[in-house]
């Protein structure tokens, strides 16, 4: 039986204004299991305007008390773990396992720690001029923002743009993406009672029907998208008449650089499991899927990754033996499935998987969702397309390079850059290579270890979610 989820707005919960309504697909299954608001313009005049009149007192608080506002949400949210976790593995297919263990329990944390920077949003600077003139500055709040989500963690980026902007004052509107919506509705049922009416609104739809209107809206102050280059600028166009300020978190095509002297042992899942063949089928905007190799231990990487994905179990998604889920749509399996026919066209040489739908997995009950099993390109040609567009998959890509040089050649030889992985015993190179690679986040004999923001270059974006970004500096000179 399926259920009719609602948005929050304005602190009560609401159908879409027309009644309209879009069905959740579970992806390991291709079946609806639940139906999510068809928002549109309506919904989101209303839920801007809802934000507008709640920020005057929202952002008047006092700092201390904003925080106990957010550590109540960090509670609800640690007491309704589970159930967050099943609603976001059941709609976007990412594993129990992933959910459960490791995206609630750090949401928890971040909301906690959002509390705990609540007193640096408030915090400015004094500058003494001389006797007779004081310098001064204060931070203060955007007003109302906008925090586009993705579908491939809801939760998760969800509580990094409603967190830190309730911290440091605004009030936020958050639009899920349509694919994986219920989730995030649920959080926002949960706190309709933990934060005052208006100060956080959660509006489900389609882009162009209640996105756009809300990127339009004068009542909307910032824009914090985490989503692709595409919609990154659709939304930069529609911002364009009120120039509002950006935070755009976009795609990346990351090479996880392995040298000779690497070891190994961490290097093979490094590059697999944890950067590309993933719990959620590698569906993640820094997903390593250019794995760059020093040919003398290019040959044993290639029978060490190989061993690794013969080990990756897809299942269904609330099963605790699977170790990876489905794509988490229709559109999302056919993009990713075309790739497997291009990479042979282009020249590229399967080395293994390459196997999609019903092939895929054994489970009958499955044999309806959308499948991909882990995939290996091998090439000598970065120029492929294979090589230079974001797939969002679980499908990587083996180049062998010979020196340093070519490897940064190599990294940097892309139209993205949110992340890097390098695999070395020696400090110099792994200090070289920080410096050097064309990214915002470089990991080093780690991958997908996320402990500050991210931010991106070149397509992959600008800006990022934390309290001081929720903020702007007002200046002042008193003469005394």
């Amino acid at each position: 039986m399926t259920r009719d989820y609602r948005n929050l707005i304005g602190g009560e919960l609401r159908a879409a204004a027309d009644g309209g309504l879009l069905d959740s697909v579970d992806p390991s299954t291709g079946a609806v299991w639940a139906r999510i608001p068809r928002s549109g313009p309506a919904d989101a005049e209303a839920a801007a305007a809802a934000a507008r009149a709640a920020f005057p007192a929202w952002s008047d608080l006092p700092a201390a008390v904003r925080a106990h506002h957010l550590r109540k949400v960090a509670s609800v949210i640690g007491e309704h773990a589970r159930e967050l976790a099943e609603l976001e593995t059941r709609d976007n297919g990412r594993t129990i396992t992933e959910t459960s263990r490791r995206d609630l329990p750090a949401m928890a944390y971040l909301w906690g720690n959002a509390a705990a920077e609540c007193t640096a949003a408030v915090q400015g600077r004094t500058v003494d001029f001389g006797p007779g003139s004081l310098g001064l500055t204060r931070r203060e709040p955007y007003g109302v923002t906008l925090g586009v989500i993705p579908w491939n963690s809801p939760i998760s980026t969800f509580s990094a743009k409603a967190a830190f902007a309730l911290a440091a004052g605004n009030t936020v509107i958050i639009k899920p993406a349509e694919q994986a919506t219920v989730s995030s509705l649920r959080l926002g049922e949960l706190l309709a009672d933990v934060l005052p009416p208006g100060v956080l609104n959660v509006v489900s739809g389609l882009g162009e029907e209640v996105g756009d209107p809300l990127v339009r809206s004068p009542e909307v102050d910032k824009i914090s998208l985490t989503g692709s280059v595409g919609t990154a600028r659709a939304i930069t166009r529609a911002s364009a008449d009120s120039l509002k300020p950006l935070a755009l978190e976009l795609g990346g095509k990351s090479p996880n650089i392995v040298f000779a002297d690497a070891d190994l042992d961490r290097a093979a899942p490094g590059v697999t499991t944890q950067a590309i063949y993933t719990a959620n089928a590698g569906q993640i905007c820094y997903g390593g899927s250019r794995v760059l190799i020093q040919r003398p231990v290019y040959d044993e990487m290639i029978d060490r990754m190989t061993e690794i994905a013969r080990g990756v179990r897809l299942g269904a998604p609330s099963s605790p033996d699977t170790t990876m889920g489905p794509i988490v749509s229709r559109d999302q399996f056919d993009h990713v499935t075309s790739y497997l026919d291009l990479a042979p066209e282009e020249g590229a040489d399967l080395v293994f998987g390459g196997r999609s739908g019903p092939d895929a997995v054994e489970d009958e009950a499955l044999r309806n969702g959308f499948w991909v099993e882990p995939t290996l390109y091998a090439t000598t040609d970065n120029s492929l397309r294979v090589c230079q567009e974001e797939i969002f998959g679980p499908v990587a890509v083996a180049l062998p390079f010979d020196t340093e040089d070519e490897a940064l050649a190599l990294a940097n030889d892309s139209p993205y850059g949110l992340a890097a992985g390098v695999w070395t015993r020696n400090l110099a190179t792994a200090h070289r290579m920080f410096r050097h690679l064309r990214t915002g986040t470089v990991w080093v004999n780690t991958f997908r270890k996320v402990m500050f923001p991210l931010e991106g270059v070149k397509n992959s974006g600008y800006g990022h979610d934390s309290v001081l970004a929720y903020t702007r500096e007002k200046a002042g000179i008193i003469e005394i």
